[in-house]
């Protein structure tokens, strides 16, 4: 896993207010359709935000298992909203993944 700097969690916590959320946990939790949107939604964005519709009251221990599931870094966790990080592969290998 990488690791950021205070100068760019600080980066990603401003730039991630003014997100939108790109998915909303429901009822299901953190299902494996729920965690592959969220591992497609970050192929795309290295920063999204992902909202708690349901299981409000378990935010605090799923946010952290999302992240470590989707191996991004949780950047942030105000009220029922998580902002993810994860970097965005470089070279070769990353256009093969993606299809460009």
């Amino acid at each position: 896993m990488f690791k950021l700097t205070n100068s760019q969690i600080r980066e990603y916590k401003s730039r991630g207010q003014l997100l939108k959320p790109v998915l909303k946990v429901g009822h299901d939790g953190l299902s494996p359709q729920f965690i592959a949107a969220v591992d497609d939604a970050l192929k795309h964005q290295e920063l999204i935000k992902v909202k708690f519709g349901d299981l409000k009251d378990q935010k605090k221990e799923l946010a952290p298992q999302l992240a470590e599931k989707t191996n991004s870094y949780l950047i942030m966790r105000v009220g029922n909203v998580v902002v993810l990080y994860r970097r965005k592969p470089t070279g070769p290998a990353a256009e093969a993944a993606t299809g460009e």
